[in-house]
């Protein structure tokens, strides 16, 4: 994936985590500003989801640890490099375990 395409497919999954959230009954803000996506809780604990295009990944930024992901082009999905979990598996239950509800983000 050349730099290009991999700043498209973040810019996309960015919009459809925004637009997932929106659809959530649970309160969680979010700000979007120079390709990081924070994700505040409200007891005020964040997730920060932050592209590193000279690495091709998705960094995650959680209270459960750091969490550095690879675009599996074949499965179109992204996954962990540490632990082999897709992202918005992870990003569920991360957002589970930090808002004290359970978040099931609905990303296409």
């Amino acid at each position: 994936m050349n730099e290009y395409e991999f700043n498209d497919q973040i810019d996309e999954l960015m919009i459809a985590i925004e637009d997932a959230i929106e659809e959530l009954e649970t309160d969680i803000d979010y700000e979007n500003a120079g390709g990081i996506l924070t994700l505040t809780f409200e007891n005020g604990s964040q997730i920060i989801l932050s592209r590193q295009a000279a690495l091709t990944q998705l960094w995650v930024a959680a209270r459960s640890g750091g969490f550095h992901f690879d675009f599996d082009e074949e499965q179109q999905l992204w996954i962990c490099d540490s632990n082999g979990e897709e992202l918005v598996s992870l990003l569920n239950n991360c957002a589970s375990e930090q808002s004290g509800e359970e978040i099931q983000l609905d990303i296409a």
